[in-house]
């Protein structure tokens, strides 16, 4: 068993440490494995580690843990995918709060080259049903992933529909990837992983409990580059989806609804608001999204350095004009950052995607 994989995956078995002191302790120990290898006196010095997480890291029961939660993944046919995995979305490398490891069991390319979230009540209308069929239907011909929540109304409409169309199709959800909910589309679900998926961020066995769902929702906005909202209220997990979306600075769509009709008032508010573009055909999005040209088929997300902070521009205009890997120490003479400091920029840019560490402390612009 790969005892890097063991340790990144431990991380997450150590109470009270999130992606924030997963990311923390790292960076600090300069490896998942150092995390373990580590004293006390050091692990006391990472901002965040208490007395009760350090002495869950010395325990070793983590480890344990993550070596059982590995073999269960391949028994039951699951991919574990971490942060620095080729396989992760590069989509979700970028924005702030990405989840630092994926549950995936499937047959698709989570970095297909269109992916298109749609979402919406779970109280679906007859007229959100029929939307719905027409949008997914008039996306068929750019072969995106569609994603969706796998929750009733919308939902499900939108993976059923995909089915239909033969389109890859991938559910994001609230809890462990072997506890399907609603269990009333376990059936659903099976035939998404023909060509689709099924993904979490969550443990085996985790139960999909309420607080869990906003957090699953800023993974299906992370994943798209484009997220339409079909029927909503004024408050609910659509609105949320499209509230990070636009943090993220993805493209929020929204169905424009009858004005006295309660599944309507969330999609007319973002669009009155300028929080959503109107979408009233398939062409609005192509037309938004430039995807009327086959040139930007298979195009990522450019960078966009308007995002990163002066520090992480510096580092990354330097590795831009070098023509192999950098050294630690000199980028840290170009670039007037510390060492210490530096290694912690590195990796949260390693975290979105845009660089890649190699042996000898080098580092290098991903390509």
């Amino acid at each position: 068993m790969d005892q890097d994989r063991v340790s990144q995956l431990a991380l997450h078995f150590i109470p009270g440490i999130g992606n924030v002191l997963v990311k923390q302790l790292i960076s600090y120990c300069g490896s998942a494995e150092g995390v373990f290898a580590a004293p006390k006196s050091k692990l006391l010095k990472i901002p965040g580690i208490g007395e009760a997480s350090a002495n869950a890291i010395l325990t070793q029961k983590p480890l344990h843990k993550a070596e059982g939660e590995l073999e269960k993944a391949e028994k039951e046919g699951v991919r574990i995918l971490f942060h620095s995995d080729k396989e992760y979305p590069y989509r979700l490398k970028q924005i702030h709060d990405a989840p630092t490891l994926l549950y995936f069991r499937g047959n698709t390319s989570l970095n297909t080259g269109k992916v298109v979230a749609v979402v919406g009540t779970r109280k679906a209308t007859a007229y959100g049903r029929s939307v719905t069929d027409k949008i997914v239907e008039g996306l068929a011909p750019h072969n995106p992933l569609i994603v969706s929540g796998l929750a009733y109304g919308i939902d499900i409409h939108a993976h059923k529909t995909a089915l239909k169309y033969q389109l890859p199709t991938l559910a994001v959800m609230a809890g462990g990837i072997n506890k399907i909910y609603p269990a009333a589309h376990k059936n659903t679900a099976r035939d998404m992983q023909v060509s689709g998926g099924i993904i979490t961020e969550q443990v085996f066995d985790t139960v999909p409990e309420p607080p869990k769902f906003p957090a699953r929702n800023r993974i299906i906005a992370g994943l798209a580059d484009a997220i339409i909202i079909i029927e909503a209220a004024k408050r609910g997990g659509a609105l949320i989806t499209a509230e990070m979306a636009n943090d993220y600075n993805r493209d929020v769509f929204a169905i424009p609804g009858e004005i006295n009709r309660k599944y309507s008032e969330g999609c007319n508010d973002l669009i009155k608001k300028h929080k959503a573009h109107l979408l009233t055909d398939i062409a609005d999005l192509e037309y938004i999204m430039n995807w009327d040209s086959d040139d930007h088929k298979d195009q990522k997300t450019p960078l966009n350095l308007d995002a990163l902070n002066e520090e992480e521009k510096r580092v990354m205009e330097e590795l831009e004009k070098c023509h192999q890997a950098a050294q630690i120490d000199k980028l840290s003479w170009s670039t007037q950052i510390p060492v210490n400091k530096l290694a912690s920029v590195l990796l949260t840019l390693e975290f979105q995607g845009l660089v890649k560490s190699l042996p000898g402390k080098n580092y290098e612009k991903v390509k």
